[in-house]
């Protein structure tokens, strides 16, 4: 069966500010032709858009000969438009190919993109054939690729050889783009050593090199320092002394891209898997997941051996005496998980995997790409919600734990401004600490800086600025001086360094306001009154729409604010819906967040797989007299 094709339609310039990866040359289409060229729309905040780097690195490496692919940075913060914090994601996220900074979205736009990410490929006479968003395409691309291969060879239209990427020039230091860091019992230090996706052990002063634990390249592999492998780990966590021996291992790690948690014996630094199959959970997989329609396949029950469930881009893990388990934040599908690796349990905690800031009860929160992850002296799990730009919290409640935020707006609005906390405003933060005095330290990564929660008897606390001026601060370790004053050990991750800030006793800090900001994307215009919302799903190469246990779509719909839906809002089965727009609010958001079941398409298949296809978007809207009445979005398997 071949893959759907678009109509024949001319591909567009590539247009940006500049270009990455390309020995310093500016790259036009006519440059690609005869090549298949697969532009990829992200943003280095967005977990589904590395995600999506990590599929295609096999893809990519195979058809290195006949396939370009194009990164075009498309910045959701404002922290991504700077070129030098683009530089630095390229390299971290070891990004073999050319990139095109487009700060301004115009290739975006040019190319109707709606989220991120979004994938283009254009065929080698330069045209457009596919156009698909969200994560979990590789299959897809592969095919097209090969009949893409065939069909220009046999005309001719096919060019093989070498394609524009000039890798960058490679630099070396102890720390590359560290992550989080712990103390250790003997006093030193480890790090989550991301970008050498390894462990490195210093001594005290942070600087000292002791050891790596890993080989040092990306991979999955159990065993020996030297042996083992990991795949940009972000998170670690002191085992409690007791459970030490039925872990097998001190520390547990979040190996992050490898969608596992791993085990590390301190001795001698063996590690090992302990939760994860290293296969990423995606939302509607057909691993224990209950096969009773669209509505039903978010695996959102799943409860079992640790060892057997697919994890989603594990970012932190911490130990909750009060929940008497480990807290995962499970970035890659904005969900926090319970892991009990005692009674071998893994399940969900929190969140129903929708991404967005949604408090209450935890089996009907929303998350944004959990990530950060501390525990206070009253029990309180909180939590830096990057792509919602908030600081939460999680409390164990009965028979449910409690979400709650105490800063944070979100997925639209970020800043830098400090003052009370429901005004507040953070950009992308990635860490969190629990301060003596209760309070909670932010690493507040895109804005640079360490920001400070502080409770008040009543009303909702305030917002400070401790430090300015850091280099993507990710990870945050809270040390006690003799004096009483308190050193904050930042990880900088950026700068490939720790860096020690001192605090006085009597903790305070700094009241600023570098101003608010929402996510600029080009706005489409709609029309005052009814408009026709259409999500047009296309099944997956040799794949049906699944209705054989319940309806095999969902469609929800919300917007910011609320009062720009007059009608059309909530959540049904059909992917077509009528919403009516109050004429009275000219601008907002649509927030849809569309599910289709499919299944294999061959009946001579006696257990097919089974999918569940899910994409979020957050549409910027103009209500204009006269405008399109009809707004189509595109899902595809």
């Amino acid at each position: 069966m071949t893959s759907p094709r678009l109509p024949k339609v001319r591909a567009s310039e590539l247009v940006g500010r500049g270009w990455l990866n390309t020995g310093g040359k500016d790259l036009a289409l006519a440059d690609l032709r005869g090549k298949i060229v697969l532009l990829d729309f992200w943003t280095f905040c967005c977990i589904n858009c590395l995600h999506v780097l990590d599929e295609l690195r096999e893809v990519e490496e195979q058809h290195r000969d006949v396939l370009v692919v194009v990164g075009v940075h498309s910045p959701k913060f404002v922290h991504e438009a700077d070129p030098v914090a683009l530089a630095a994601a390229v390299d971290r996220y070891e990004v073999h190919h050319p990139v095109l900074d487009d700060p301004e979205l115009v290739t975006w736009s040019a190319y109707s993109a709606r989220a991120w990410p979004t994938l283009v490929v254009v065929d080698p006479e330069g045209y457009i054939v596919a156009h698909m968003a969200g994560e979990g395409h590789k299959n897809n691309v592969a095919v097209l690729v090969r009949e893409l291969v065939a069909e220009h060879e046999a005309k001719g239209t096919l060019h093989r050889g070498d394609g524009p990427y000039v890798p960058p020039p490679v630099t070396s230091s102890t720390l590359r783009f560290p992550a989080k860091v712990i103390r250790l019992p003997d006093g030193n230090l480890l790090v989550a050593d991301a970008g050498h996706h390894a462990l490195t052990e210093l001594a005290p002063d942070g600087e000292t090199f002791v050891r790596r634990i890993g080989a040092g390249e990306r991979g999955l592999v159990d065993g020996a320092p030297d042996v083992a492998r990991f795949s940009e780990p972000n998170g670690l966590c002191l085992v409690p002394e007791a459970q030490r021996d039925l872990v097998g291992g001190d520390v547990l790690v979040a190996d992050t891209v490898n969608h596992v948690i791993r085990a590390v014996r301190l001795a001698d630094g063996h590690v090992r898997t302990v939760a994860g199959t290293g296969e990423q959970y995606m939302v509607g997989g057909n691993d224990n997941v209950t096969d009773t329609g669209a509505g039903d396949r978010t695996g959102a029950r799943y409860d079992g051996d640790p060892t057997g469930v697919r994890l989603s881009s594990p970012w932190d893990v911490v130990w909750s005496q009060d929940l008497g388990v480990f807290v995962v934040a499970m970035a890659g599908n904005h969900t926090l998980w319970a892991l009990d690796l005692v009674a071998g349990r893994a399940r969900r905690l929190a969140g129903t995997m929708n991404e967005g800031l949604v408090d209450g009860p935890g089996a009907g929160a929303w998350f944004a790409q959990t990530s950060g992850l501390a525990v206070g002296g009253d029990g309180r799990v909180w939590l830096a919600d990057s792509e919602v730009s908030a600081l939460r919290w999680v409390q164990a409640g009965d028979g449910d734990v409690t979400v709650g935020t105490a800063v944070g707006a979100g997925l639209f609005d970020f800043g830098h401004r400090d003052g009370p906390a429901d005004q507040a405003l953070l950009q992308h933060p990635l860490g969190v600490a629990v301060l003596p005095d209760g309070s909670v330290a932010v690493a507040d990564t895109y804005n640079g800086a360490v920001r400070r929660w502080a409770p008040a008897p009543d009303g909702p606390g305030e917002v400070t600025t401790l430090a300015r001026d850091l280099a993507e601060p990710s990870g945050l370790l809270v040390d006690v001086r003799e004096d009483g004053g308190i050193d904050l050990l930042v990880v900088e991750s950026a700068a490939h360094r720790l860096t020690r800030v001192q605090l006085p006793a009597r903790l305070a800090g700094q009241i600023l306001d570098a101003g608010a900001h929402r996510t600029q994307r080009p706005v489409t215009d709609v029309g005052a009154g009814g408009v026709r919302l259409d999500v047009v799903f296309t099944p997956a190469v040799g794949q049906k729409y699944d209705d054989r246990f319940g309806p095999s779509t969902r469609l929800q719909v919300s917007s910011t604010p609320p009062e720009l839906l007059l009608a059309g809002a909530g959540d049904d089965v059909p992917l077509v819906r009528d919403l009516v727009l109050n004429p009275e609010v000219t601008e907002g958001v649509l927030h849809v967040t569309a599910q289709a079941a499919s299944c294999d398409a061959d009946p001579s298949i006696e257990f097919p797989a089974c999918h569940l296809n899910q994409q979020d978007w957050g549409v910027p809207v103009r209500v204009v007299d006269g405008g399109p009445d009809v707004l189509t979005l595109p899902l595809h398997g």
